[in-house]
């Protein structure tokens, strides 16, 4: 205004105008920079409990919903005198941290390569961790073993090259190990491989089994009652989640029928679940529908992102062949299909990946170590992990539970994925277990 060359009768008209001018941009600017910090992802994330040593992280977050809405609520009827009403959005609070014990965890030598989406098997004192990802260009076609008798990584052999690289199901009968379908190749690579292979874990000798009627993604498996049996997954496109269930009766590291038979299938489908058979009950726990598909048209098969729902679904399947639906974990979970092992008649599974981030979509990690008590059906929360993890590969021996592998988040106060890892860490289950 101090450049306006205007005669003094029309100034104080001119003033008043642009002060209220003024007045009217820095109010409704001063509203829509309180809106959009309430809404973005720089609020502080809370958490009850965190024994994660902390590190320098992007600060991610997720902000108290339910408060900062009030406060856009009250600011706004305050402006316009009640006469807008404002309704609270409701979030769900399942990507949070549940409140969970301390827990004290011991670092181990890791394993020779970090490995997100691999497999893993233990057998005795000896636990065998298969190929996944290095990073999303970069897969391992290979077997690495530790032994917890020595607590040395000890050996490792290569699969065969026909074999899949990651999403792969896995059994064992306690000396062979069937490796059912899965993704060959880096990124988001399609279709699934349709060959099937076992190991003998003896000899170190690789044998061919007969395929699936329909390759799949990390399909649920294991060997339940004499029979293989596989269900779920992702289908061909990687993304479409299937509910096919077949079976077929195993002995010896032999398939003894020349067929897959369908069987009841899985009350709800999709890939990365815990598949757990403990006596008469064969348990699928968690999992999601969707998952990444690879982007159209590229020639690499780069990975792109589409719309995931995952859940904390627990069915049961009885030897009648007939499904139950048991109550749900604590939180939505999934990438879980080597992160658990059976103690005391409980189930044990450590870490995941939860319901995303409703803001910024980004996917969210578990932290905590879930048990399920199968005689009471009861789920507990007994500890947090070193820091959240998916895909993590889990084994116990001798009272210690171990996890290695998988992708880590960014830190305690940021729960998106980052690096992908080859810690080996252990801690006293025994002390953990609810009774």
């Amino acid at each position: 205004m101090a450049r306006n060359h205007i005669h003094s009768s029309k100034q104080i008209s001119t003033k008043s105008t642009v002060l209220l001018l003024f007045a009217s941009v820095v109010g409704g600017g001063a509203l829509i920079f309180y809106y959009l910090w309430a809404s973005s992802s720089s609020a502080v994330y809370t958490s009850v409990h965190y024994n994660w040593i902390r590190e320098k992280n992007d600060l991610v977050t997720l902000p108290n919903f339910s408060n900062e809405t009030n406060k856009i609520a009250e600011f706004k009827n305050e402006k316009h005198k009640n006469k807008i009403p404002v309704p609270e959005r409701l979030l769900s609070g399942s990507f949070a941290d549940l409140d969970a014990p301390e827990t004290k965890w011991e670092e181990m030598a890791p394993a020779p390569v970090p490995r997100l989406d691999g497999a893993s098997i233990q057998i005795n004192h000896l636990f065998y961790v298969f190929s996944g990802y290095r990073t999303l260009d970069h897969v391992h076609s290979h077997v690495d073993v530790y032994n917890f008798r020595s607590n040395k990584w000890e050996e490792s052999f290569s699969t065969p090259k026909e074999m899949g690289n990651s999403h792969l199901g896995m059994a064992s009968d306690g000396r062979y190990i069937y490796i059912v379908s899965g993704q060959r190749g880096p990124q988001c690579r399609t279709p699934p491989v349709s060959q099937t292979f076992v190991l003998d874990t003896q000899t170190r000798s690789w044998e061919s089994f007969p395929p699936l009627p329909q390759p799949r993604y990390a399909p649920a498996t294991q060997v339940w009652r004499g029979r293989l049996h596989v269900m779920g997954g992702g289908k061909e496109n990687r993304h479409t989640p299937s509910t096919d269930h077949w079976s077929i009766a195993v002995k010896n590291g032999k398939a003894l029928e020349k067929t897959w038979r369908n069987e009841v299938p899985i009350p709800r489908g999709g890939p990365h679940r815990a598949c757990v058979g403990v006596g008469d009950g064969l348990y699928v726990i968690g999992g999601q529908e969707g998952d990444f598909m690879p982007k159209p048209g590229s020639p690499i098969f780069k990975c792109s992102r589409r719309h995931e729902v995952v859940y904390a679904d627990v069915y049961m399947l009885d030897d009648k062949m007939k499904w139950h639906t048991l109550p749900p974990m604590p939180k939505p979970d999934s990438h879980i299909e080597a992160s658990w092992v059976i103690l005391n008649n409980s189930i044990v599974i450590a870490g995941g990946t939860t319901e995303k981030n409703p803001i910024t979509k980004r996917m969210i990690l578990v932290g905590e170590l879930f048990q399920f008590d199968i005689n009471s059906k009861k789920w507990h929360v007994i500890g947090k992990l070193p820091y959240r993890v998916k895909t993590t590969q889990a084994a116990y021996w001798n009272g210690w539970f171990y996890i290695t592998s998988g992708q880590r988040d960014k830190g305690p106060d940021n729960p998106q994925p980052k690096k992908v890892v080859a810690d080996l860490w252990r801690t006293k289950l025994s002390d953990l277990l609810i009774h």
